[in-house]
């Protein structure tokens, strides 16, 4: 399985659409790579921009207003983002989001919300991880109990990107507690439920966290205390949220990857161009030392491999593969594109000597972004995790 090797025609207009999209922008990207890095402010014109674009509407159907160009063709878009050095978080939690609406919502719930996401109406968050719990999922504790055409919920999310922004979020609770589900024999995995929740519900509170490293916007904590949710904004099955979760998961480690592919290339630009004009000793460029342009060739190479592999995980995404499939190449290109974001940084800051920690450059910001990538969305050792049990067939290690 795996991608041709030359993009088909339709693809290469989507890679230039974003080009296009993102050309009036650059003629002030000092000042929104300022905003989006420093301020934590997305642009909201570079928002609707998107949605005017299509980009905003990949994954969802043409009956509902969007492209239904899919997952790969987001991807390239997201990459271009970040090659600009308008990295946007938010629209990879609004596009995980959507793919779980997609797969999983009613007609009526697909219909009250996918148009307005394709059109940039509505902004999506993702409210998953809570202080006790982590990255084990079903450790979480937030709890939804039904009373008449209700939910009641109650409990703690942290780290939500966006949630002061978002118009909903995807919630994940438990509908079932692990000492009910222990009463009665039943597996970890079942007793959660996702919920559309919007931010401002009486009974949810927002408090900043004081965190560095999401581009254009802050991190939240969310404490719920008896907030009302209309049974109708239920996505997927009372009890059976585990498996509509994936349909989550895998495209934000994919979005994730190809956000760090774009922002290695941007990064490998930036240096090949200060290695071409920078000169110190006997009047050569600095690119001429095999010090300098060896790491920055090796970055060239890995960015092909990580960006052939994401493209390859988008693709099964979108081809239906089996879950397991999606699943093995989406941890795989996270796992790889993230580590490869991180040394891209670190050897542009190294090209540009103490210029790379002056913030006039700029470089020194995207180290806080590049470093999540590796804890965030998922723990790199995580994923090798996954891969020796699932992949190589190894003893469950954790």
């Amino acid at each position: 399985m795996g991608l041709d090797f030359e993009l088909s025609d339709e693809q290469r207009l989507i890679k230039q659409t974003a080009k296009e999209m993102l050309a009036p922008f650059l003629a002030r990207r000092e000042e929104y790579e300022r905003l989006i890095l420093k301020e934590q402010k997305f642009p909201q014109e570079l928002w609707n921009a998107m949605a005017e674009s299509g980009f905003l509407g990949c994954l969802i159907p043409e009956q509902y207003g969007g492209t239904d160009t899919g997952l790969l063709a987001l991807a390239f878009a997201i990459e271009e983002l970040a090659r600009c050095g308008f990295g946007n978080a938010l629209t990879v939690v609004t596009a995980m989001d959507t793919a779980c609406i997609v797969r999983n919502g009613t007609a009526e719930l697909k219909q009250r919300f996918l148009p307005g996401i394709a059109d940039g109406k509505i902004k999506l968050c993702f409210a998953l991880t809570e202080p006790n719990a982590g990255t084990n999922t079903f450790r979480i504790e937030t709890l939804a109990r039904r009373d008449g055409d209700d939910y009641l919920i109650t409990g703690q999310k942290t780290f939500i990107t966006g949630a002061d922004v978002a118009d909903y979020m995807l919630l994940v609770t438990r509908t079932m507690t692990r000492d009910e589900l222990a009463a009665k024999g039943m597996p970890k995995a079942f007793g959660l439920t996702l919920f559309l929740v919007d931010p401002k519900t009486p009974g949810i509170e927002l408090q900043p966290l004081p965190t560095r490293g999401i581009e254009g916007f802050k991190q939240l904590a969310i404490y719920m205390e008896s907030a009302r949710v209309p049974a109708t904004n239920l996505v997927g099955q009372e009890h059976a949220g585990a498996m509509a979760l994936f349909n989550s998961l895998n495209p934000e480690r994919i979005l994730a990857a190809a956000m760090a592919c774009g922002i290695a290339e941007q990064m490998l630009d930036r240096a090949c161009s200060y290695a071409r004009e920078r000169k110190v000793f006997s009047g050569q460029p600095i690119g001429k030392h095999q010090a300098i342009q060896h790491p920055l060739a090796e970055i060239r190479i890995r960015l092909e491999a990580g960006r052939l592999l994401a493209y390859q995980a988008a693709w099964a995404f979108d081809a239906g593969k089996h879950p397991g499939v999606v699943g093995t190449y989406s941890n795989m290109a996270k796992h790889f594109c993230s580590s490869l974001a991180l040394d891209a940084v670190d050897r542009a800051i190294q090209t540009f000597g103490g210029y790379g920690f002056s913030e006039d450059y700029g470089i020194i910001y995207y180290w806080d972004a590049v470093r999540l990538l590796k804890t965030a969305p998922i723990t790199n050792e995580m994923i090798l995790n996954y891969i020796g049990e699932h992949v190589l067939e190894l003893p469950k290690s954790y």
